[in-house]
């Protein structure tokens, strides 16, 4: 049997402690899949007299992990401390360079840097594995990576972070508010205290820009991405879409286009037949379309300790499986020198069209105002029409508009032409319709 797989654990966390666990409860088991026995050989974290439900005392111990990087005590360096920048960045680096293999569920940090992460690892002929960045448990990232040879990827969208797909599930379910399933994911651990990063999209943006370079063989462009989060989406949204046979999701969507690359998260109307209208609370969705395969689905749990231990796992029990001398694959697909440099697509027309919801001033000629507009911008509409909600002001009214195929700008320019009329009580509202997914 080959020498022990010797790893190092950075950031012992909900994931990093359920990452030690598995590796002790599960050890014959691994050693029978990967013909070599996975020990834990050194840990890093900020408090070494934490109780975190797992015996590390046989590990040394380090309180820097980029010295736990560096040290010839580990094979595998795995980092799950989090962040883009700090020791995060700069124990990946160091592990690198020393010639470590090395695991990460960090998105931030890929988003940001992983290119130039990817650069080192080819040229000292390591590893750089990151299944638990996108999508927690789902093996997306082997799939898109290893299992789809010959197949030139067309579009690649999905539900990618559990917290937003959690709220807007329940404010369907259950008709309540946004603030009040806001507070409630809060309470059961699904949202963090500060929920910025999740509710208007960043973390979902992160994860897109990863599957992009993976699918597009572009560089890694996070910030080149259309974002908007979930925050203002209202019960009156909610009906709306269903009465119209739609449910709104969090969608990121990343495709290729005549002019370029077009990435965009936000949320989104997706009929409520389609698949991707199924997938419910915490889970996560990921839909790659490519010219030989079609269309691949791929669902499951896309957050918590042991989904992501579960990917971490997987990742490690790769490098286990490996020999000396064995060429490895390039991290993004292709060499990180050969990834283009990632063009944006120009603006074109949004084959689904647009949900509009303007709430208005009661009184004559707001209608034929408002169609005025849309017609000022050749927006095509398929209907319009006032939607009653129980406890409205008799004085204001809902419209509901839905357009043809139409461009953002359009859409947009015609609504602030509505809002600079007056005709507005509330904050208009527009969200993309996806005819199919």
């Amino acid at each position: 049997m080959a020498e022990a797989l010797r790893v190092g654990i950075a950031g012992l966390g909900t994931v990093g402690a359920a990452v030690a666990r598995v590796l002790r409860d599960k050890a014959a088991e691994l050693t029978r899949q990967c013909g070599r026995d996975i020990v834990v050989s050194a840990v890093s974290a900020r408090d070494p007299k934490r109780d975190r439900g797992v015996d590390v005392s046989a590990a040394k111990w380090f309180d820097d992990p980029v010295k736990m990087a560096q040290s010839a005590e580990i094979d595998v360096f795995i980092e799950l401390i989090g962040g883009d920048e700090g020791p995060a960045r700069l124990s990946v680096k160091a592990a690198l360079e020393a010639g470590r293999h090395v695991v990460t569920a960090n998105k931030a940090l890929l988003a940001k840097h992983g290119v130039a992460l990817a650069e080192i690892a080819e040229k000292k002929g390591v590893l750089l594995n990151y299944e638990a960045a996108v999508a927690g448990g789902i093996p997306v990232i082997k799939t898109m990576r290893e299992a789809m040879a010959g197949n030139s990827v067309t579009r690649v969208f999905g539900i990618l972070n559990g917290t937003c797909n959690y709220i807007l599930t329940r404010m369907e379910a259950e008709g309540i508010s946004f603030d009040a399933c806001l507070k409630d994911a809060q309470r059961l651990g699904y949202a963090e205290a500060d929920p910025t990063f999740d509710i208007e999209g960043h973390d979902t943006a992160h994860k897109l820009s990863i599957l992009t370079s993976l699918a597009f063989g572009t560089k890694i462009a996070a910030n080149d991405i259309y974002m908007e989060g979930i925050s203002n989406i209202t019960q009156a949204d909610i009906r709306a879409a269903g009465d119209l046979g739609y449910r709104i999701k969090l969608l990121g969507v990343a495709q290729r286009t005549d002019s370029g690359i077009e990435q965009r998260v936000h949320p989104t109307m997706v009929p409520t037949a389609s698949v991707i209208a199924q997938v419910h609370g915490v889970t996560n969705a990921v839909a790659i379309e490519t010219d030989i395969l079609g269309e691949l689905l791929l669902s499951g749990p896309g957050a918590g300790g042991n989904a992501t231990a579960s990917a971490v796992i997987g990742d490690i029990a790769d490098i286990a499986k490996s020999r000396p001398g064995f060429q490895h694959g390039p991290v993004f697909g292709l060499p990180a020198k050969e990834l283009r440099p990632y063009k944006k697509a120009q603006m074109r027309s949004h084959a689904g069209g647009y949900f509009i919801r303007l709430t208005v001033h009661d009184r004559i000629g707001v209608f034929a105002a408002i169609a005025k507009r849309m017609a000022d911008n050749d927006i095509s509409l398929e209907s319009i029409v006032q939607h009653a909600v129980n406890g409205e002001a008799a004085a204001q009214k809902t419209v509901i508009l839905v357009t043809h195929e139409t461009t953002e700008a359009a859409v947009r320019k015609a609504v602030d032409g509505i809002t600079k009329d007056g005709h507005l009580t509330d904050k208009p509202q527009v969200i993309r319709i996806e005819r199919a997914g």
